[in-house]
């Protein structure tokens, strides 16, 4: 088997058969040079699974569960994208597009705030990951005004992060007519 698999790279040019050595010699040193290749190839793609693991953001129960106690009115859509402009568009973007003015320098883009995959998210979820950031994006739960002292696991005793969502929810992208 490893004879034609040899003799198919040979003939096509993509291998050499090196006329120097003896044609056993040549065909050991290939086997070597495709076991290294393959064991390569198998510690590239594990790596890159692990990676992919870590990168998850888990948002953990009880916040997936929660719901925003902020009415989603002109006034709490209006405090949250004040909060907005002044915390997030320096990397999501004036649009929430995630190409702020400091997305290029991140090693993790910042995530398209109006896509349906970020929309679909619970409200809790949202706020978790706002809270407590990942990776590039820090979290801002202390810095929400008036939030210093929030209970784990509430939407605090402000209408800010409330008011936040809603801006966020605004951003979605809008359905083509039919």
């Amino acid at each position: 088997m490893l004879i034609s698999v040899m003799n198919y790279l040979w003939e096509n040019g993509l291998i050499s058969k090196g006329e120097n050595l003896p044609l056993r010699q040549n065909l050991l040193a290939m086997k070597n040079r495709l076991v290294v290749l393959v064991f390569a190839g198998c510690f590239l793609a594990s790596y890159a699974h692990a990676q992919s693991k870590e990168d998850k953001w888990i948002v953990p129960e009880n916040y997936q569960a929660m719901k925003n106690p902020v009415p989603s009115d002109e006034a709490s859509i209006k405090a949250g994208k004040q909060l907005y402009q002044e915390h997030c568009v320096s990397c999501h973007g004036k649009k929430g597009l995630g190409d702020g003015t400091r997305a290029k320098s991140l090693d993790v883009q910042p995530s398209d705030l109006t896509t349906d995959a970020f929309q679909k998210q619970t409200d809790g979820s949202i706020l978790y990951k706002i809270y407590f950031g990942h990776k590039d994006m820090p979290g801002f739960k202390t810095k929400i005004p008036d939030n210093e002292d929030v209970i784990e696991g509430s939407f605090g005793k402000t209408r800010s992060p409330g008011d936040l969502i809603n801006y966020l929810r605004t951003l979605a992208k809008t359905k083509p007519a039919n």
